[in-house]
């Protein structure tokens, strides 16, 4: 796996094609699931908007996923306190899915802070491929679901009462214990 990709941090010339490059990757996994239909989009024509992902990037660590051949094929941004991360986000270029970079990209993260004992993401319901991904491939576990019956606590914008919610009907919380 070590040869199949590496992670370089994000250089302040990258961060827009960086931003450009996941709104893709995000809208690529909306339109499969939901075709044209908008009511999921954050901003017009997007499932996650740039100051969503410009605050992710400013909050954690920023690395882009390198390919064998040199290539940008994915990002990643992480969170890291003491023996706790987050894996705030993560996308491949479509071009490239189903490839083993995601899994490669999670292991090169692990590697790079194996002080971390407890990870944790989120993702929407409706991303089977991602469910897939960070249950079967990476190891992590569902620990929790939130939707209109459980709001996410730390988070003042989800507001299920609004009937043009984004996420309606739920995130889940991952986790992976590494012991």
């Amino acid at each position: 796996m070590n040869s199949m990709i590496q992670l370089r941090l994000l250089k302040d010339y990258d961060r827009e094609q960086f931003i450009r490059d996941n709104q893709e990757a995000f809208n690529f996994g909306a339109m499969e699931e939901f075709g044209l239909r908008d009511e999921h989009f954050e901003e017009e024509g997007q499932i996650i908007s740039r100051e969503t992902i410009k605050q992710s990037i400013e909050d954690g660590e920023a690395y882009r996923i390198i390919s064998e051949e040199g290539k940008i094929v994915g990002g990643v941004v992480i969170k890291v306190e003491g023996e706790k991360g987050d894996l705030d986000l993560l996308f491949v270029s479509p071009d490239v899915h189903s490839r083993g970079i995601g899994y490669a990209a999670w292991c090169e993260i692990e590697k790079l802070h194996p002080e971390v004992k407890i990870w944790e993401t989120m993702t929407p319901y409706f991303e089977q491929r991602n469910i897939h991904f960070y249950v079967n491939r990476c190891g992590f576990r569902i620990v929790e679901f939130f939707n209109k019956f459980h709001p996410e606590p730390n988070d003042s914008e989800m507001c299920y009462d609004e009937s043009d919610e984004q996420f309606s009907d739920g995130m889940f919380r991952f986790e992976k214990i590494i012991e």
